[in-house]
């Protein structure tokens, strides 16, 4: 079973939303700054997550992207599904082909290790993981670069 990159940022972006779009949007270089992700890997998972209904893009000069539901509606399960991730513990993604074509004795094992994981990310959502003291403290922690602090004119 392996959670690929893709998932793992696209949960890590949209909970870097959840912690600081109440400051306005973010930009993708913020979010890659602060987690030392690409910004080009971002914005495509940006977009298919835009496109999933779980961001909204606010264009021009303060422009970024903020969650486009509340925190507490957004489970990690719809984060990963939105990226087209699959958590997938069987050897023959499911298929019950893996022992010379035929399902394998642990198929059911590993099938129903997927269902718990499944529950496991349905039951969490963005805004349960924000209030989370230990990720509130590192979110304070980190700091943004000079570079990306925005300049009100008065």
């Amino acid at each position: 079973m392996k959670l690929t990159t893709k998932g793992r940022y696209a949960v890590t972006a949209l909970l870097d939303l959840a912690l600081h779009q109440q400051k306005g949007p973010v930009t993708v270089s913020e979010l890659a700054q602060r987690h030392g992700i690409s910004a080009a890997y971002l914005e495509r998972l940006a977009g298919l997550m835009r496109s999933k209904g779980l961001l909204k893009s606010i264009r021009g000069a303060k422009g970024g992207y903020l969650l486009a539901k509340e925190p507490d509606a957004i489970t990690l399960a719809e984060i990963i599904d939105a990226v087209d991730e699959r958590i997938d513990t069987t050897r023959c993604q499911g298929k019950a082909n893996c022992h010379d074509g035929a399902m394998c004795i642990t198929h059911h094992l590993w099938d129903e290790l997927n269902d718990k994981i499944s529950l496991f990310f349905q039951g969490i959502t963005l805004g349960a993981l924000a209030k989370k003291p230990q990720i509130k403290a590192h979110a304070k922690s980190t700091q943004i670069p000079l570079q990306f602090i925005r300049l009100e004119h008065a």
